[in-house]
C-alpha cells in the first residue's frame, strides 16, 4: 500500500506534458476531421488514423525522452546537430504556426458561438478569444495552463466516452435511398487523408513542445522522474489520444455516413453539428453540457497551441542570437509575451483571409504539417539514436524500426501529394 502511494506521488509530479500533448491532439484532429472521416468514407478511413498515429509515436517520444535524458529541450538538440538545422526548424515553425493557430482559433470560435449563441460577432469572436488566451498566459503561463488541462481531460474522457459507448449500443444508422459513398482514391479523397494525417494525433513539429513542457513541469515540482517515469506518463497519454481518435471516427460513421448529409463548412454550424451528434446519442438534455465540453476542449487546444509556439519560438531566438548560455535566460525572458501577441495577430489575419471557409483553412493548416513532418521526423531520430545522448537512454531496436518506417511513411505521402498537387496545376 505505502509503494502504490509512493508511485502515485511520483506520477502526480511528472504528470502534466502528456496530458498537455493529449488535449493539443484532441482537438481539430479528432472533433474535426476524424468526425470528418467517418461521416464522409465510413469506418473505410480507421485503418489509416490507427496507421499514422503509430508511425508518428516515436517523434513525440523523443521530445519526452531528449528533455528527461539532457534536461535541455529538443531545440537545443536541433543546435547541437548544427545551425542549419535549428534556422530550418526557426523557418519551419514561423511557415507554419499562422496557418495552425488560426484553424484552430477558427473552429474553438465555432464552438464558442455555438454555446452561448452568439451569431453577431462574427470574426470578432476570435478576437475575444485570442485576447483571453494571451491574458491567461502572460500572467499565469505554466502554472494556470497546466492546471486548466487537467480539468478539461477529465471532461472530454468522460462526454466521448459515454457517446461512444452509446452510439456502439444504438448501432449505425441505415443509408439513405440512393446513397453513394465518397471515393477516397479520387485526388480530393487522397488530399483529405493527406489532411488528416497531418494532424494525426497532431503535428510532428509539435514534437518540440512535449520537451520544454517536460522541463517545465520539473521545474514546477522541483522533482526529476526517471525516464521511464517521463516515458511511462507521455506513452498513457498518447494511447488515451489514440483511443479517442478511433472513438470519434466511428461516431462520425455510425451517426452521419449514410445520411446523404454534408457537414457544414462554416464554423459554428459545423460545431452545433458535433454537439447534435452527441446529443442524439445520450439525449437531448445533454446538447447544453455536451456544448460546453466540446468548447472547453477546444479552448484548451488553443491555449496550448499559444503557449507551445510562444515557449518554442522564444527557445529558438535564444539559441539563434545569444552566444554565450549564461546570458540566454537573462536577455529573452520578454519574448515569450512578445511572441503571443505576434501568433495572435499573424493568426487573425489568416483567419480573415479565409473567411468563413472552416474546411479550407483546417485542410490546408493540416497538409502544411504533413509536409513539414519529415524534416522534423529526421532531426529527432538524428538526437535520440546518435552521439547527442548517451547509449543508455537511446530508443529500443524497435522503436528505431518503428521511426524509420515513419520517416519512410511521411516522405511517401509528401511526395505522393507533390506528384498530385503540381500535377494538376501542370
Amino acid at each position: 500500500m505505502i509503494n502504490l502511494i509512493s508511485k502515485f506521488s511520483k506520477f502526480s509530479k511528472t504528470a502534466g506534458p502528456g496530458i498537455l500533448f493529449a488535449c493539443t491532439a484532441i482537438g481539430v484532429s479528432h472533433l474535426v476531421q476524424s468526425t470528418r472521416g467517418g461521416a464522409d468514407f465510413g469506418l473505410l478511413i480507421l485503418g489509416f488514423v490507427i496507421l499514422v498515429t503509430l508511425l508518428k509515436y516515436p517523434f513525440f517520444e523523443y521530445g519526452s525522452r531528449y528533455a528527461n535524458s539532457t534536461q535541455t529541450s529538443i531545440i537545443d538538440g536541433y543546435k547541437q546537430i548544427g545551425r542549419p538545422a535549428l534556422w530550418l526548424y526557426f523557418l519551419l515553425t514561423i511557415a507554419s504556426m499562422f496557418f495552425v493557430t488560426g484553424a484552430v482559433g477558427f473552429v474553438t470560435a465555432g464552438f464558442f458561438e455555438n454555446l452561448f449563441g452568439i451569431d453577431f460577432l462574427g470574426e470578432w469572436t476570435v478576437v475575444i478569444l485570442f485576447a483571453v488566451c494571451v491574458g491567461i498566459l502572460a500572467i499565469g503561463k505554466y502554472n494556470v495552463l497546466d492546471s486548466l488541462i487537467k480539468i478539461i481531460a477529465i471532461v472530454l474522457l468522460i462526454s466521448t466516452i459515454s457517446a461512444f459507448l452509446l452510439t456502439l449500443y444504438n448501432g449505425p444508422i441505415e443509408p439513405v435511398s440512393g446513397f453513394e459513398p465518397k471515393d477516397l482514391w479520387s485526388v480530393s479523397g487522397i488530399f483529405f487523408l493527406l489532411a488528416l494525417m497531418g494532424w494525426m494525433p497532431t503535428a510532428v513539429d509539435l514534437s518540440s513542445w512535449n520537451s520544454l513542457w517536460t522541463l517545465e513541469r520539473m521545474k514546477q515540482t522541483n522533482y526529476k522522474p526517471k525516464l521511464k517515469e517521463t516515458l511511462f506518463e507521455f506513452r498513457l497519454a498518447y494511447l488515451v489520444t489514440g483511443i479517442l481518435a478511433v472513438m470519434f471516427v466511428v461516431l462520425g460513421s455510425f451517426i452521419f455516413y449514410g445520411s446523404g448529409e454534408e457537414l457544414p463548412n462554416s464554423n459554428s454550424l459545423f460545431a452545433h453539428e458535433i454537439v447534435t451528434l452527441y446529443t442524439q446519442t445520450i439525449g437531448d438534455w445533454s446538447y447544453l453540457i455536451i456544448a460546453a465540453s466540446a468548447f472547453t476542449v477546444m479552448f484548451g487546444t488553443i491555449i496550448a497551441v499559444f503557449d507551445g509556439y510562444s515557449r518554442s519560438l522564444q527557445r529558438t531566438v535564444e539559441l539563434i542570437f545569444t552566444k554565450k548560455e549564461e546570458k540566454i535566460r537573462t536577455k529573452f525572458r520578454t519574448f515569450y509575451v512578445v511572441f503571443l501577441f505576434l501568433i495572435s495577430a499573424g493568426s487573425l489575419v489568416v483567419i480573415f483571409q479565409f473567411g468563413n471557409n472552416l474546411k479550407e483553412l483546417v485542410d490546408f493548416a493540416t497538409v502544411l504539417s504533413f509536409m513539414i513532418a519529415p524534416v522534423i521526423a529526421i532531426f529527432n531520430f538524428r538526437l535520440v539514436t546518435g552521439k547527442y545522448l548517451n547509449t543508455e537512454h537511446h530508443p529500443s531496436l524497435g522503436l528505431k524500426i518503428l521511426s524509420i518506417s515513419g520517416i519512410v511513411f511521411l516522405i511517401g505521402f509528401a511526395i505522393i501529394f507533390a506528384i498530385l498537387k503540381f500535377g494538376s496545376i501542370l
